[in-house]
């Protein structure tokens, strides 16, 4: 018992001791801290005395600044009013002074009014003296040459009037001269430009076409026993076949492009496919027709399809193709439609007209020539027939009916055409034409010039495009070298068939010659 109480002794004053250390370092603690604080906000309270020492110093020094740029703003505004008082005043003295010299110079105008005033007096009464004079001399002239003075004014005006007619004349013949010199070069602008959009190779068709065979040895299997496979091969095809010493060759001859190009399809096959007799070559002719057919309207399509031409009736695309087995001096007809549409199609785009129907007036304007050996009449009146008859445009009729100067052309686009149709036939390269035919054309020339009365002599230059003639000069003068180039040029268009134009130039030279001795 007495353990326990010692021991419950014990703790309890060790508890009481226990809470006496805690209460004395939780006040040591509450000690430190108290001082601690203290020293913190000591130091908080001098660091804010620097900072507002700081403050107050930039402030001052702000305020300095600003002092000193008011200062300045103020001297510069005080500098700048008084060089504007300066101008003030200069400006004053300047109007002063002009003040000055406006007075001086309205004295010196008022000086000269009045002078101007006593010199127009005393002109006045010179030319009051001046009239009087004028009277009496006009009446003394009229005495003289017994006219009056309204028959004087009468003949004055009447030769004024002639002089002037003369002038007149001259000027317009003048500006006449002017205005074609403009036409021409603007025309010759048009045209070369359209030559340079448009340049196509046009190759010369034949009459005859060349077939090549692998051996002389074929010609007996075309000929045939009896000649009976060369008789059907003529008979069916309409074409001649000569066959003669030159080495691994047939010649198809017919005046007719189209029967040539299926003759010449026909016997190539045959030579491929080696059976030769009647009955094949019939066979074979009559497929040969068919392919052909095909490419005619291939051929046809393709022109429309570049030229961008559409909604043409199949029949008029027919007769198109056609034109590729058709020639003209040698000239491709179909080429030289195609050529003729393009250039017909750029001289309107340079005129400001319907480009696509100009290309098909252009395109269509020998379209008689592809039937023009079927039926009776000239290809331009089956052409016109044939446009109606597929209802074309007006204009297209009328660049058909008008390309050859059959008719007057009623449009722009048909004498487009026209002149289309010329450039295409007449460029060199374009057409083959006979020695015979060239200088007939060169002679029917000189001959028109030479029937004409005062025409010495005259010569066709140029291939045919010029013709000179050299006149009487005691015969015809200045004024009739133009009348008689008019009267060539009139004539030649009524008698000759030429392409392009043919320029006529009347020379008239007089020469005076003396020999001293």
């Amino acid at each position: 018992m007495e353990n326990i109480a010692i021991s419950t002794l014990l703790v309890l004053i060790g508890l009481f001791v226990g809470i006496i250390l805690m209460i004395v370092l939780n006040s040591l603690k509450l000690f430190g801290a108290t001082k601690k604080t203290d020293k913190i906000i000591e130091e908080a309270k001098k660091e804010a005395s620097k900072i507002k020492k700081d403050y107050l110093l930039e402030a001052k020094e702000e305020a300095h600044k600003n002092k000193r740029e008011v200062e300045e703003d103020i001297k510069e505004k005080k500098k700048e009013i008084k060089t504007a008082e300066e101008r003030l005043m200069q400006r004053e003295s300047n109007i002063d002074r002009r003040d000055g010299n406006m007075q001086k110079r309205e004295q010196l105008l008022d000086e000269k009014d009045n002078e101007l005033n006593k010199k127009q007096e005393i002109i006045q009464k010179e030319l009051a003296e001046v009239g009087e004079l004028k009277e009496k001399e006009l009446k003394k002239l009229e005495q003289i040459t017994k006219i009056s003075r309204e028959e004087a004014k009468k003949q004055f005006f009447e030769k004024v009037e002639e002089t002037l007619n003369v002038e007149l004349a001259n000027f317009i013949k003048e500006k006449e001269s002017e205005a074609k010199i403009v036409a021409d070069k603007k025309s010759q602008h048009i045209l070369v430009e359209a030559m340079q959009r448009y340049a196509n190779d046009v190759s010369v068709e034949q009459t005859v076409t060349v077939v090549n065979l692998p051996s002389d040895d074929v010609k007996g299997k075309i000929i045939g026993r009896e000649g009976r496979n060369i008789r059907t091969i003529e008979a069916v095809t309409g074409v001649d076949l000569i066959i003669d010493d030159t080495p691994e060759a047939l010649v198809l001859s017919s005046f007719d492009p189209l029967r040539r190009e299926i003759a010449r399809v026909t016997v190539e096959s045959l030579i491929r496919d080696g059976r030769i007799h009647p009955a094949r070559i019939e066979e074979i002719y009559d497929k040969t027709c068919k392919d052909i057919k095909v490419k005619i309207r291939e051929y046809g399509e393709e022109a429309l399809f570049n030229l961008g031409i559409t909604k043409v009736d199949p029949a008029l695309v027919e007769m198109l193709g056609k034109l590729h087995f058709r020639s003209s001096y040698g000239q491709n007809a179909l080429l030289h439609a195609i050529e003729v549409a393009n250039l017909t199609g750029i001289l309107a785009a340079e005129l400001n007209e319907n480009v696509l129907l100009a290309k098909r007036a252009g395109l269509l304007h020998d379209i008689g020539k592809s039937i023009d050996h079927e039926i009776e009449g000239s290809h331009v009146d089956i052409g016109v027939e044939i446009a109606e008859k597929y209802k074309e445009d007006p204009v297209v009729v009328d660049g058909i009916a008008s390309h050859h100067g059959n008719v007057e052309p009623q449009s722009v686009i048909a004498n487009l055409v026209g002149i289309a149709d010329a450039l295409s036939a007449s460029r060199p390269g374009a057409r083959n034409d006979s020695l015979e035919n060239y200088i007939k054309r060169l002679q029917e020339l000189e001959a028109i010039a030479n029937t004409m009365s005062g025409v010495e002599k005259s010569f066709a230059i140029q291939a045919g495009r010029e013709l000179r003639v050299l006149v009487q000069p005691e015969k015809i003068d200045d004024v009739g070298s133009y009348k008689m180039a008019r009267d060539v040029k009139n004539k030649i268009e009524e008698q000759l068939q030429y392409p392009g134009t043919i320029k006529v130039t009347v020379i008239r030279e007089l020469r005076a010659t003396e020999e001293a001795k």
